[in-house]
């Protein structure tokens, strides 16, 4: 590495971020751009490490000691190009990744870890400004044609090595816009739609057809999709949300998360939405039931329409502040995490159980009867028994139900194509990513079940490569994943 001794000399710099005043008034990003020289000497922090355990820690096998190396030395074109070898989208994971590579940092061991997805982020944006990333469109076709069913970045990530290798490839999406949950499930304050727009800008110039509104399975039978393409892709994520099965559930002002986070994206969107038919916690009083990403998504949306009171509710205890013995480096450490929303505002409560919904005579939500839990571990699963005496009764308006998904939709798509499931009812396939159905293959969260942005676009370049194998007879394109 260029600087033996960064990691002694430089600590690690947070991410430069807008004040919470100014932010709560508007929906753009929450963080600003390093100056330069913040990010060079953030790059530096990389050790020569020996065995770069980042490597592991990352579902795309990212090259980070190069492209951080390469960054402290000012060499922002091949830091591009390394981080391109890998990686189809790093302006949508620099936004949005929890960045398990830094979990697995050796820096990280017994100090903070290298900034790596904020050098990543630097990369791309630089290279964006520099007028590097365009439109290459592949000099030859194979006359092979792929439908990718899904336009979230496991589907994208697909399309792109697909269309690289010369494939007619069209993506289907069965809303109004490409994007999936990167369009109507991530707030614009924590990525801006402009740049997903700008990648699906030089994907459609490079020659990628996207079809919207096109539901496969419900408005376009499956088997049609089937016939007019010599492979196809499932890549439709795991949408069904995990309810909650308690009295008073059915009363108005009860919500999946995904009901609020949508329609306030279209709105933001420019999309006019009635203001009856508008959820919106306006002076209302909230309580956000899940304490993940989904949750903290919520928490910052109703802290920006104006809420008079939010409380986020999380079943499991509070994590611990630094790494517990059963979690040891180089796991992900389950530690107490602060994201920006919760840097905003709301009381954030762990140990609580909902245990019903009362309403007025409307029909309309007004008070959670809810109680403290312990937790227990049973053969390693864990298990929750009530505190005697921790009954408690909260007023409140909206209800936001984010406690993640229990895998992909069933009727339609996947009933009309016959594809196996696993038990955990996710779509199953081979180590080819192929499905039980020949010539359909999966990736994503469809295959996976929930989880995230890099594991999503690392499934989806390994799915285009079975994809390619299966056509051509063989691939040049890289299996990140087995």
């Amino acid at each position: 590495m260029g600087k033996l001794k960064g990691f002694i000399e430089i600590d690690r710099q947070k991410p430069p971020s807008r004040p919470v005043e100014e932010r709560l008034q508007d929906w753009q990003e929450v963080y600003l751009p390093y100056a330069e020289q913040d990010l060079r000497a953030q790059g530096a922090r990389c050790m020569d490490c020996g065995i770069p355990f980042c490597h592991d820690g990352c579902p795309l096998g990212n090259l980070i000691p190069d492209w951080n190396d390469l960054v402290y030395r000012n060499k922002w074109h091949p830091a591009i190009d390394r981080l391109h070898k890998t990686n189809n989208f790093p302006e949508w994971t620099g936004r949005l990744c929890p960045a398990p590579c830094e979990g697995s940092c050796v820096l990280a061991i017994d100090r903070d870890a290298v900034a790596i997805k904020s050098v990543e982020l630097g990369i791309v944006e630089r290279a964006f400004e520099e007028g590097w990333i365009r439109a290459e469109p592949p000099e030859t076709r194979t006359g092979k044609s792929v439908a990718v069913i899904g336009s979230g970045p496991a589907g994208l990530a697909a399309a792109d090595q697909l269309n690289r290798a010369g494939h007619n490839v069209t993506v289907f999406e069965r809303s109004d816009r490409i994007g999936g949950l990167l369009r109507y499930g991530i707030p614009e304050f924590k990525m801006e739609k402009r740049f997903l727009n700008r990648r699906l800008e030089i994907l459609e110039a490079e020659g990628i057809a996207f079809q919207v509104n096109a539901d496969i399975g419900v408005t376009i039978p499956a088997h049609r999709v089937r016939n007019d393409f010599d492979a196809v892709l499932l890549a439709g994520g795991a949408g069904l949300p995990r309810d909650l099965p308690v009295p008073g559930r059915e009363l108005r002002g009860v919500h999946f998360a995904m009901e609020l986070l949508a329609q306030q994206n279209r709105r933001c969107e420019g999309d006019a939405i009635d203001d009856a038919d508008f959820i919106s916690a306006a002076g209302k009083r909230v309580v956000i039931i899940g304490g993940g990403d989904t949750g903290a998504d919520c928490l910052g949306t109703v802290h920006r329409q104006g809420a008079t009171s939010v409380h986020q509710f999380e079943l499991m205890p509070r994590p611990p502040e630094h790494r517990g013995e059963a979690n040891p480096w180089p796991l992900w450490p389950q530690i107490f995490r602060v994201t920006s929303a919760h840097e905003e505002g709301g009381d954030r409560v762990f140990s609580v159980a909902t245990e019903r919904f009362t309403g007025d005579e409307s029909g309309r939500v007004t008070t959670l009867h809810g109680n403290k839990v312990e937790m227990t571990l049973d053969s390693g699963r864990p298990s929750f028994a009530p505190v005697p005496d921790s009954q408690f009764a909260l007023d409140v308006d909206l209800v936001f139900l984010a406690m993640g998904f229990t895998g992909p939709k069933r009727e339609g798509l996947l009933d009309q194509l016959g594809v196996a499931l696993t038990k955990r009812g996710n779509v199953s396939r081979d180590k080819t990513w192929m499905t039980s159905v020949e010539g359909v293959f999966t990736a994503g969260d469809m295959q996976r079940g929930q989880s995230l942005i890099v594991w999503a676009i690392a499934e989806g370049r390994s799915a285009a490569a079975g994809i390619d194998q299966y056509l051509m007879g063989e691939t040049r394109l890289p299996m990140t994943l087995p």
